[in-house]
């Protein structure tokens, strides 16, 4: 019995024996530091790749939890101060790096998982080059359908409060806000939560989101409603976000 599944809190005695053990496949999420609205802060996505990180480790079986890469692609939430952004070449050799410092040591699978929308698109571009350069000898796979990532939150509000379905937005919506309420409650400004742009998350506003970026669809930064989150939801999402990943990369991987 492991200790801990977070790679960062383990020695490397205890790292070298859980790869003798078996555990050769190791969860890494790509989160963000950005705007979330008035209510929340902008760690929001970090500690959420923090906990779905974990929650997808424990579906897969005989996985690690590697530290969430905390700063993403969030170019089109650079029109509110406070965001921190990189550039797609930089996420990239970001993963390469880590990718292969985990293949030299023995792991065998890496499992790339987005907490922030931004990062789906440069994952998926880059995962070629991260198989065949970064580490040949080790398996990766990401999970990289946004679309499909926000119809898991609304399969879980509708199970959770059917009336609050149209909440969810994508982003600092009812979904997001109550996965914060479960993570870090002390950050919530439940008060301050108010609602965004309400027209349902589709591929065309994604593609104007990154083109003409965030400000221009939704003045205060929030995509859905946040009102009326709660724990419950919160752990709703959080459960059928880790169930749906966790599926669609075992498929993936066969």
């Amino acid at each position: 019995m492991l200790r801990t599944l977070l790679l960062e809190e383990m020695t490397w005695p205890e790292v070298e024996a859980a790869l003798a053990d078996g555990y050769a496949s190791v969860v890494v999420a790509a989160g963000a530091i950005e705007q979330h609205g008035r209510h929340l802060p902008l760690l929001v996505d970090a500690v959420r790749g923090d906990r779905l990180a974990l929650e997808v480790a424990r579906r897969l079986g005989r996985s690690l939890v590697g530290p969430t890469i905390r700063v993403g692609c969030s170019e089109h939430h650079m029109g509110f101060p406070g965001t921190v952004s990189l550039h797609g070449d930089t996420l990239k050799a970001v993963c390469l790096d880590y990718v292969t410092s985990l293949a030299r040591h023995g792991f065998r699978t890496v499992y790339l998982v987005p907490s922030h929308g931004g990062n789906f698109a440069p994952l998926a571009a880059m995962l070629d080059e991260l198989r065949t350069i970064g580490a040949p000898e080790c398996e990766v796979h990401a999970y990289t359908d946004l679309l499909e990532f926000v119809g898991l939150w609304q399969e879980a509000v509708r199970e959770a409060a059917p009336e609050l379905t149209r909440g969810v937005g994508g982003h600092a919506d009812i979904a997001e806000s109550s996965e914060m309420l479960c993570i870090r409650p002390d950050l919530v400004q439940e008060e301050l939560a108010e609602a965004g742009y309400v027209g349902g998350f589709d591929a065309a506003l994604a593609e104007r989101i990154f083109g003409e970026g965030l400000r221009a669809v939704t003045p205060n930064g929030v995509l859905g409603d946040p009102r009326g989150m709660s724990r419950e939801i919160g752990e709703r999402c959080i459960a059928r976000a880790a169930d749906g990943i966790a599926a669609a990369l075992q498929a993936v991987r066969g």
